[in-house]
């Protein structure tokens, strides 16, 4: 396994058991705390788990050799579980909803002020471990990672909702017992737009969309100074999995014989592949300069 794929599937073992720990203590916490609000929390942390194992089977899944079936890789089932992982969040946010709207209806005691210490607790490490994981999908290239670090985020935010939910209860008192149900409420919508946000780019990934401006300069700046490139004309770009797929397009004398053409395309990729080390191949077509 290459360093980027083992730094990807540590923070996925890194998610799945934060977010275990981190369910079993909403459920308990909600349940004898009288907070409805750390209940749908809860529901949000269980579905989270599921997401994360879903993530971690798509790494390393991603992770398996070119073969004949598949010569650019596995690597597109990547945004495919990212896709699954937004449906999750859709889930656990209509769920958190529907049952925020019950109990909005239903008569029930104001929270314990002992819950605000747990989710003090639980929003400060639900943000640094979004910190950790968004690090590491930044580092690998991705989207699954980023779906899974935004888990972490809009847990946070949930846990902020129920924050200011509960405070509003245990403040204004009898009358407000059901804060922390509109605050679930709330938190419920958040999760829907995090959705759109994960989704988007995972989407532009399966299209091949053409979205890497940054990186089609550092490859066209980088092939200039190849020995034998006059120029480059098309690039393209895409992602598989945790590495990018290069087509390019580069201009030559038009006198130098094919062998000659053929080396400078050799050392055009071996030179990028080197200085770029999150491509996966680079197909090089040469054009001869007019």
């Amino acid at each position: 396994m290459s360093t980027v794929e083992d730094k990807a599937v540590k923070a996925t073992y890194f998610s799945i058991a934060g977010n275990t720990s981190l369910a079993i203590l909403k459920w308990l916490t909600g349940f004898f705390g009288n907070s409805y609000a750390l209940i749908a929390d809860a529901i949000e942390s269980t579905a989270d788990i599921f997401a994360s194992v879903l993530v971690l089977f798509g790494l390393k899944y991603a992770k398996r050799p070119a073969d004949e079936n598949h010569p650019y890789g596995h690597g597109k089932v990547e945004p495919l579980v990212t896709f699954l992982v937004v449906g999750f969040l859709i889930v656990s946010a209509t769920i958190i909803a529907y049952q925020s709207i019950q109990n909005i209806n239903t008569p029930h005691e104001l929270p314990e002020s002992w819950t605000l210490y747990v989710l003090g607790a639980i929003i400060i490490w639900k943000e640094i471990s979004y910190r950790i994981v968004i690090k590491r999908s930044k580092e690998t290239n991705s989207s699954s990672l980023k779906a899974d670090a935004w888990h972490h985020r809009s847990d946070a935010i949930t846990s902020v909702a129920a924050f200011i939910g509960i405070s509003i209860a245990l403040i204004l008192g009898k009358g407000y017992e059901n804060a922390d149900d509109f605050a679930a409420l709330f938190a419920s919508g958040f999760i829907l737009y995090n959705c759109y946000k994960i989704f988007r780019p995972a989407l532009g990934e399966i299209m091949d969309e053409n979205i890497y401006p940054e990186l089609v300069s550092n490859i066209r700046n980088i092939a200039n100074t190849v020995s034998g490139v006059v120029a480059t004309e098309k690039c393209y770009v895409r992602k598989v999995g945790m590495k990018f797929h290069i087509d390019l397009h580069a201009v030559v004398d038009g006198k130098l014989s094919v062998t000659e053409g053929h080396e400078i395309s050799h050392r055009l990729k071996d030179t990028l592949m080197n200085k770029i080390p999150e491509i996966g191949n680079v197909l090089i077509h040469i054009e001869p300069a007019v």
